[in-house]
């Protein structure tokens, strides 16, 4: 009887055992959907407003460089229209020739970049348009490009039609004046790069040449 008591003791312990177990397995099946389901609530109500936010602001960079039919003038004084944009791989650089440090630095990141797609056969067309046309006239531009370069062709012309243009490409400037009267313009300085005269892509300050010459040969 001793034995049979054990043997039953034992049983008891086994099915205790067992119940705690299967308890064991519902609580983290329970748990697992639990958590699966404030995975969910968290991505919904979280997560996926901050993608969507982000899908948004891509799409509205994109329809701020949707640029603008335009006629101006070249430094060799001939009309230039939006059609000198057409092409497959084309940059553009607004910027003024009084500028002390980001339209130089710019334009020898440019100069760099075009030497070497020229090296891989590739070529880049490249436009210089002033945001300063009172001061940058035509004659003022070709002698500033001519020390960075044959590849940049200079756009200047109406006050107006410039302004236009520049923000219909997303560019905004604003005159900072001195006590002597001068005045020197803080700009947004973007490279855009167009495919076909449409937008691709942007290349800022902060890329360095060899992030630069892989958003262009995405256009090639």
């Amino acid at each position: 009887s001793i034995v049979n008591y054990r043997r039953s003791n034992n049983q008891g312990h086994d099915d205790r055992g067992r119940k705690k177990e299967r308890w064991l397995i519902i609580i983290c099946k329970t748990c697992s959907s639990v958590l699966h389901c404030g995975c969910m609530v968290i991505f919904i109500f979280i997560m996926l407003p901050i993608v969507l936010s982000v899908q948004d602001k891509k799409a509205d960079n994109v329809a701020s460089y949707a640029g603008s039919s335009f006629t101006l003038t070249d430094v060799n004084n001939s009309p230039i229209t939006d059609e000198s944009f057409q092409g497959p791989a084309t940059a553009l650089f607004f910027g003024f020739t009084h500028c002390p440090d980001i339209c130089p630095m710019t334009l020898t990141k440019l100069k760099i970049v075009s030497e070497q797609l020229k090296k891989d056969k590739n070529k880049l067309k490249i436009f210089f348009i002033s945001i300063d046309p009172e001061r940058d006239t035509p004659e003022l531009v070709k002698d500033y490009l001519e020390s960075f370069g044959e590849q940049f062709a200079g756009i200047t012309g109406d006050p107006e039609k410039i302004f236009k243009l520049s923000r219909s490409w997303g560019i905004l400037k604003e005159k900072i004046f001195t006590e002597d009267g001068e005045y020197i313009i803080n700009h947004s300085s973007p490279i855009i790069l167009l495919k076909d005269g449409k937008y691709f892509a942007t290349i800022n300050q902060h890329d360095d040449i060899k992030k630069s010459l892989k958003k262009i040969k995405k256009l090639l």
